[in-house]
């Protein structure tokens, strides 16, 4: 078995490499100046004539130096002021998790390595060492005595998930390679290396985002310069780290060997849990503008009911009982607020700092503030988009009113009501046993408990009945019309082939409206200004977010079944006692007498693709769903 040294040995002679190309382009911009010194002081001497050919090439060889010395002075600024990139993370300072920093001490004495300088939590399901001893990543250090540098320790960032999930032990087994690394990071060699390409990296960054001709043009140069720098030593970094990573690992053999296994385990086990939690869970609520402020206390909910469901994680949720690793932090509640927003920021690109438009949410609130919320809004949207289609064929009777608007049908079935036409047309009449509102004025705003009561509302003054008893307003109101409806959409896409592909369309654009209409209020927020500093490197405040897109764009026809699906939950919701709930792996969730309903899907895309209504209608049968009811839209 090869020793640690064995590895830092080969990461050094990588990084010796890295610091020979550095030598090499110092040395060809100074090559002109050197030329120069040889002729102005051959011709100072005798040895070399000073007319003639030779004053000619002290012109030319003078001019290349001036040139090249402003090109390497120009790249030298821009990489020494770059700032190079840094990971966003919530920084933990020591008074907050003194036994976080105590075992992670206690871990680097066992393996015989630095302490890490510090420790950072990042809402992601790894674990690294980050250099952040550039000057723009902290506050001035005192000035060191002349001699060789000292290269300070690197940073700890952690997973924040892996502080809820993880027991104790088992995050010291974890994080027991990752200490390790700060052995070889120490080493001049290998300290200098990095920050040569970290400083060639921001540079380039800097580069990319120039703007203007007057800064773009120089920074242009400057960024080719450091890309064909990055590429010559692309071979021997990666080997260095390689290096690194084996010493680190040979290193950490000797501490929880056995432990470890188990925690690797975990490792992919919190990615899943991790990852169903923030697309399934938090994406929801994102786009709502909230955001859950417990999501690592999440992942715990969401991984123990992983466990439940998959017989191959049954014993992982035995570990529950032991001590886990966010006890370590003193206040692990504000430690989760922060990192559930920079997850929401990084994944989404939801503003920095909390807002009226951009507002936490707890898990108790979840299924009314979010799950109603949700399925009211597109329910919404969907019957607003379908007001807005050209008419179907004669056999379509929700059009038929606007084909002959002023005779209306005596029957019931009157024409559906538009939001325009809803909030001046509805009276405010009392509505049906277990009927609630729709398109109410009077209905509680957006955030607000969905689910109506039964109390009256006072009519407005000059409406008929208005100041007269309860009773005598009912008698003599006229009946109210009926609102959006979930048997309209179904007669719609039942009776007409070519409206699915039509509303699924108009959903798609609606939809892409809407999210630039609310990317620009977010710009508008912030007061980004799209300018860049060349002093600034990869910074994501600066680039554009979410740096890591959960889902890919959404197809028309998913658009169509997702909001075809939340229009029947709003009607089992109004019309058959059901209640918004949260799945911590699938997100929002229909409850029915208590238990999750799973099996709408196929109903639905059996209408939605097929025009097929009928395992739709079936399932509302059995549930107990009174599709010609009005639901109350948001």
């Amino acid at each position: 078995m090869a020793s640690p040294e064995t590895g830092v040995l080969a990461a050094r002679g990588r990084a010796l490499a890295v610091l020979r190309v550095r030598g090499a382009a110092l040395a060809l911009a100074l090559l002109p100046a050197a030329v120069a010194v040889v002729l102005l002081v051959g011709g100072a001497t005798g040895r070399l004539g000073t007319e003639g050919g030779w004053a000619v090439a002290r012109w030319a060889v003078g001019s290349l130096t001036v040139l090249s010395l402003l090109l390497a002075t120009l790249v030298s600024v821009v990489v020494a002021r770059a700032r190079p990139a840094l990971s966003p993370s919530v920084p933990v300072a020591e008074e907050a998790a003194p036994d976080l920093y105590r075992l992670v001490r206690d871990l680097a004495d066992r393996l015989d390595v630095p302490a890490p300088s510090a420790i950072a939590l990042t809402p992601d399901c790894d674990s690294w060492l980050e250099d952040r001893t550039h000057r723009a990543h902290g506050p001035p250090r005192p000035a060191r005595r002349a001699g060789r540098r000292a290269p300070e320790a690197p940073v700890l960032v952690i997973g924040s998930p892996f502080l809820w999930w993880m027991r104790v032990a088992e995050l010291r087994a974890l994080l027991a390679p990752v200490v390790a690394g700060t052995g070889p990071s120490a080493h001049p060699d290998i300290a200098a290396a990095r920050r040569f390409i970290r400083g060639l990296d921001a540079a380039a960054g800097v580069a990319a985002r120039a703007r203007g001709p007057l800064r773009a043009l120089p920074l242009r140069f400057v960024g080719r310069v450091a890309r064909l720098l990055l590429r010559a030593v692309g071979d021997h970094v990666v080997l260095m780290e390689r290096g690194v990573a084996a010493a680190a690992s040979e290193r950490a053999q000797s501490v929880d060997y056995g432990l470890r296994i188990v925690a690797q385990e975990q490792v992919g086990l919190a990615y899943a849990g991790w990852d169903r939690l923030l697309t399934r869970v938090a994406l929801p609520a994102w786009r709502m503008g909230r955001w859950p402020s417990r999501l690592d206390a999440g992942v715990v909910s969401a991984l123990t009911e992983l466990s439940r469901r998959d017989r191959l994680a049954q014993g992982f949720a035995s570990r529950l009982g032991e001590r886990p690793a966010c006890d370590l932090l003193e206040e692990p509640g504000t430690i989760d607020r922060a990192a559930s927003l920079l997850a929401a920021r990084l994944f989404h690109g939801g503003p920095a700092e909390p807002g009226p438009h951009w507002s936490p949410v707890a898990w108790q609130q979840y299924p009314e503030e979010i799950v109603d919320r949700k399925w009211r809004l597109e329910a919404a949207r969907l019957h607003r988009v379908l007001d807005e289609l050209p008419a179907a064929g004669p056999a379509d009777p929700d059009r038929a009113a606007d084909r002959t608007p002023a005779d209306p049908p005596a029957t019931a079935t009157a024409p559906p009501l538009t939001y325009a036409g809803a909030r001046a047309r509805t009276p405010a009449a009392p509505h049906g046993e277990g009927l609630p509102r729709a398109l109410d004025p009077a209905a509680p705003p957006p955030g607000s408990p969905l689910r109506s009561s039964r109390a009256e509302a006072p009519a407005p003054a000059g409406t008929p009945g208005a100041g007269k008893p309860p009773g005598a307003a009912e008698a003599a109101a006229p009946a109210p019309l009926p609102g959006p409806t979930l048997a309209r959409v179904i007669d719609r896409l039942a009776r007409d082939p070519g409206s699915g592909d039509l509303l699924a369309a108009r959903l798609g654009a609606e939809v892409a409206r809407e999210e630039r209409e609310e990317a620009a209020r977010q710009a508008t927020r912030s007061g980004r200004d799209g300018t860049a500093d060349p002093g600034r490197g990869d910074d994501p405040a600066d680039d554009g977010l979410p740096l890591f897109p959960l889902q890919p764009p959404r197809t028309a026809r998913e658009l169509l079944a997702d909001h075809v699906t939340a229009m029947v939950c709003c009607a089992a919701v109004d019309t058959a006692g059901a209640a918004p709930g949260l799945d911590w792996l699938d997100g929002p969730a229909l409850l029915v007498d208590g238990a999750r309903r799973a099996d709408l899907g196929r109903p639905v895309l059996s209408l939605v693709d097929d025009g097929d209504a009928e395992p739709l209608r079936g399932w509302l049968h059995r549930i107990g769903v009174r599709p010609e009811k009005p639901v109350r839209l948001a």
